[in-house]
Protein backbone atom coordinates (compact mmCIF):
# COMPACT_ATOMS: atom_id res chain seq x y z
CA UNK A 1 0.00 0.00 0.00
CA UNK A 2 1.06 3.33 -0.49
CA UNK A 3 -0.38 6.94 -0.11
CA UNK A 4 1.44 10.56 -0.32
CA UNK A 5 5.00 10.11 1.44
CA UNK A 6 3.89 6.72 3.05
CA UNK A 7 4.07 3.09 2.04
CA UNK A 8 4.43 -0.20 3.47
CA UNK A 9 3.91 -4.02 3.05
CA UNK A 10 2.52 -7.05 5.01
CA UNK A 11 3.09 -10.73 4.63
CA UNK A 12 2.23 -13.92 5.98
CA UNK A 13 3.55 -17.23 5.19
CA UNK A 14 3.44 -20.82 6.39
CA UNK A 15 5.14 -23.80 5.81
CA UNK A 16 4.44 -27.54 5.96
CA UNK A 17 6.65 -30.07 5.56
CA UNK A 18 6.74 -34.21 5.95
CA UNK A 19 10.87 -34.73 7.15
CA UNK A 20 11.90 -38.45 6.60
CA UNK A 21 15.20 -39.20 8.04
CA UNK A 22 17.70 -42.24 9.08
CA UNK A 23 18.00 -41.89 12.72
CA UNK A 24 21.40 -43.56 13.02
CA UNK A 25 24.22 -41.30 11.53
CA UNK A 26 26.42 -44.16 9.83
CA UNK A 27 25.10 -47.40 9.79
CA UNK A 28 21.80 -49.50 8.24
CA UNK A 29 19.94 -47.53 6.02
CA UNK A 30 17.07 -50.35 6.84
CA UNK A 31 13.30 -48.75 6.97
CA UNK A 32 13.56 -49.72 10.55
CA UNK A 33 15.99 -46.90 11.17
CA UNK A 34 13.88 -44.19 9.23
CA UNK A 35 11.92 -41.97 11.34
CA UNK A 36 9.17 -39.51 10.37
CA UNK A 37 7.40 -36.29 11.44
CA UNK A 38 6.18 -33.03 9.96
CA UNK A 39 7.80 -29.63 10.63
CA UNK A 40 5.11 -26.32 10.68
CA UNK A 41 6.65 -22.59 10.89
CA UNK A 42 4.60 -19.60 10.02
CA UNK A 43 5.79 -16.10 10.24
CA UNK A 44 4.48 -12.65 9.78
CA UNK A 45 6.09 -9.32 8.87
CA UNK A 46 5.53 -5.40 8.11
CA UNK A 47 7.85 -2.96 6.28
CA UNK A 48 6.73 1.03 6.39
CA UNK A 49 8.21 3.62 5.57
CA UNK A 50 7.59 7.29 5.98
CA UNK A 51 9.47 9.79 4.06
CA UNK A 52 13.27 9.32 4.38
CA UNK A 53 12.26 6.44 7.74
CA UNK A 54 11.98 3.06 7.34
CA UNK A 55 11.08 0.34 10.04
CA UNK A 56 10.30 -3.52 9.45
CA UNK A 57 9.41 -6.39 11.93
CA UNK A 58 8.91 -10.06 11.26
CA UNK A 59 7.86 -12.87 13.51
CA UNK A 60 7.73 -16.37 13.20
CA UNK A 61 7.24 -19.49 14.60
CA UNK A 62 8.21 -23.09 14.27
CA UNK A 63 7.42 -26.61 15.74
CA UNK A 64 9.76 -29.50 14.08
CA UNK A 65 11.17 -26.50 12.44
CA UNK A 66 14.58 -26.05 14.55
CA UNK A 67 17.10 -23.01 14.15
CA UNK A 68 19.55 -21.70 12.32
CA UNK A 69 19.15 -23.52 9.38
CA UNK A 70 15.37 -24.93 8.05
CA UNK A 71 15.12 -28.33 10.10
CA UNK A 72 18.57 -27.35 11.82
CA UNK A 73 18.33 -29.83 15.51
CA UNK A 74 14.53 -29.20 14.95
CA UNK A 75 13.71 -33.05 16.37
CA UNK A 76 15.24 -34.93 19.10
CA UNK A 77 15.60 -38.64 17.79
CA UNK A 78 13.65 -39.94 20.68
CA UNK A 79 11.76 -37.01 22.62
CA UNK A 80 10.28 -35.60 19.71
CA UNK A 81 9.86 -31.69 18.18
CA UNK A 82 11.49 -28.90 19.79
CA UNK A 83 9.61 -25.50 18.91
CA UNK A 84 11.45 -22.40 17.81
CA UNK A 85 10.57 -18.98 17.31
CA UNK A 86 12.00 -15.63 16.98
CA UNK A 87 12.32 -12.52 14.75
CA UNK A 88 13.81 -8.95 14.26
CA UNK A 89 13.28 -5.59 14.10
CA UNK A 90 14.99 -2.95 11.82
CA UNK A 91 15.04 0.88 11.36
CA UNK A 92 16.76 2.88 8.86
CA UNK A 93 17.11 6.81 8.21
CA UNK A 94 18.58 7.96 4.56
CA UNK A 95 20.24 10.67 4.87
CA UNK A 96 20.48 14.17 2.77
CA UNK A 97 23.76 12.39 1.58
CA UNK A 98 21.81 9.67 0.06
CA UNK A 99 23.71 7.14 2.90
CA UNK A 100 21.28 5.46 4.78
CA UNK A 101 21.43 4.40 8.77
CA UNK A 102 20.53 1.51 10.09
CA UNK A 103 20.24 -0.27 13.31
CA UNK A 104 18.38 -3.78 13.35
CA UNK A 105 18.42 -6.86 16.16
CA UNK A 106 16.93 -10.26 15.56
CA UNK A 107 16.79 -13.28 17.42
CA UNK A 108 15.96 -16.98 17.48
CA UNK A 109 15.36 -19.33 19.94
CA UNK A 110 14.92 -22.92 20.06
CA UNK A 111 13.52 -24.98 23.49
CA UNK A 112 14.32 -28.28 24.20
CA UNK A 113 11.96 -31.35 23.39
CA UNK A 114 9.67 -32.50 26.06
CA UNK A 115 11.55 -33.88 28.54
CA UNK A 116 14.91 -33.51 27.79
CA UNK A 117 17.76 -32.44 29.70
CA UNK A 118 19.92 -29.00 28.72
CA UNK A 119 22.79 -29.74 27.20
CA UNK A 120 25.77 -27.41 26.47
CA UNK A 121 25.62 -29.02 22.52
CA UNK A 122 22.43 -27.74 21.85
CA UNK A 123 21.87 -23.94 20.76
CA UNK A 124 18.75 -21.78 22.94
CA UNK A 125 19.48 -18.64 21.03
CA UNK A 126 21.48 -16.67 18.96
CA UNK A 127 20.83 -12.70 18.83
CA UNK A 128 22.72 -10.09 16.96
CA UNK A 129 22.20 -5.97 16.76
CA UNK A 130 23.68 -4.78 13.83
CA UNK A 131 24.95 -0.82 13.09
CA UNK A 132 25.59 0.28 9.40
CA UNK A 133 26.01 2.70 7.09
CA UNK A 134 24.64 1.96 3.23
CA UNK A 135 25.85 4.84 0.95
CA UNK A 136 25.22 4.64 -2.93
CA UNK A 137 27.80 5.09 -5.27
CA UNK A 138 25.54 4.05 -8.26
CA UNK A 139 22.23 2.42 -8.53
CA UNK A 140 23.92 -1.01 -8.48
CA UNK A 141 26.86 -0.60 -5.91
CA UNK A 142 26.88 0.71 -2.71
CA UNK A 143 29.83 1.38 0.19
CA UNK A 144 28.75 -0.26 3.08
CA UNK A 145 30.65 0.43 6.64
CA UNK A 146 28.71 -2.73 9.65
CA UNK A 147 28.98 -3.33 13.14
CA UNK A 148 27.59 -6.26 14.70
CA UNK A 149 27.36 -7.72 18.43
CA UNK A 150 26.44 -11.30 18.07
CA UNK A 151 25.61 -13.91 20.94
CA UNK A 152 24.63 -17.46 20.74
CA UNK A 153 23.84 -19.04 23.84
CA UNK A 154 23.88 -23.01 24.92
CA UNK A 155 20.67 -24.94 26.62
CA UNK A 156 22.84 -25.52 29.49
CA UNK A 157 24.08 -21.88 29.71
CA UNK A 158 27.28 -21.78 27.70
CA UNK A 159 27.73 -18.88 25.27
CA UNK A 160 30.07 -17.04 22.48
CA UNK A 161 29.87 -13.56 21.98
CA UNK A 162 31.43 -12.03 19.35
CA UNK A 163 32.17 -8.30 17.92
CA UNK A 164 32.71 -7.46 14.60
CA UNK A 165 32.88 -4.47 12.45
CA UNK A 166 33.11 -4.75 9.12
CA UNK A 167 33.65 -2.74 5.17
CA UNK A 168 33.02 -3.35 2.28
CA UNK A 169 30.82 -2.84 -0.67
CA UNK A 170 27.60 -4.46 -2.34
CA UNK A 171 26.74 -4.87 -5.80
CA UNK A 172 23.28 -5.39 -6.83
CA UNK A 173 21.82 -7.20 -10.02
Amino acid sequence: FSADNFSGKIWVGGASQKVKYNSLSVGDATAANFKEYTATAADIGANLSAGNAGLTAYYYSGSGAGTTVFLGNGYHDTLGKRDSDGGYIQATYVLPTKTKLGVAFGRSNLDRASGEAAANTLVKSNERLTVGLYHPLTKHLYLVAEWNDIETKAQAGAKNQVTTGSLGAILFF
